[in-house]
């Protein structure tokens, strides 16, 4: 089964539109770096691992890997934990999930696989766990709650759910 690493946002978005659960359905494995969960996920999401999300650390050379990302794209303003949760997907050799568009930017950048929330609804939809009135009733309760999203591009995406 494939592993997403995802970031914080991510995770997030699909509890707003309380679409989490399904999300933990799709035929993917989900995990994030065990410092970015006890930092920003733990005291607010503590259900995350019992739902299926691992929690994975970086290997020494991953580690070092993510202190060169953050030195050198601190600019970018991506936080240390966004930098290191590109670290680890690069150290598990698999896509980076996240709604951060300037972390988005750099993994174009590096030609590192990435993607966010309007892709992982698509693939929900795809595997038949939401209708298009369940996804906009997602986006509804997203956008409610203040959830950062290109909202043209969703408004595209429902049209072509039908």
């Amino acid at each position: 089964m494939p592993v997403l690493i995802s970031d914080a946002n991510i995770l997030i978005d699909m509890q707003c539109g309380g679409v989490l659960d399904r999300m933990f359905r799709l035929d993917q494995e989900f995990a994030v770096l065990d410092i970015l969960f006890e930092e920003e996920l733990r005291d607010d999401h503590p259900e995350l691992p019992g739902l299926g999300l691992q929690t994975l650390s970086l290997q020494a050379e991953y580690v070092d890997r993510g202190i060169k990302l953050i030195d050198e794209y601190r600019r970018t303003g991506a936080s240390s934990n966004d930098l290191l949760s590109l670290a680890l997907a690069m150290q598990e050799k698999c896509p980076l999930l996240t709604g951060d568009r300037r972390l988005r930017e750099l993994c174009e950048e590096l030609g590192h696989e990435t993607h966010g929330t309007l892709w992982l609804m698509n693939e929900m939809y795809r595997a038949g766990l939401l209708s298009r009135a369940e996804a906009t009733a997602a986006y509804d309760a997203m956008r409610a709650q203040g959830r950062r999203l290109p909202w043209q591009e969703v408004s595209e995406q429902l049209r072509r759910m039908g």
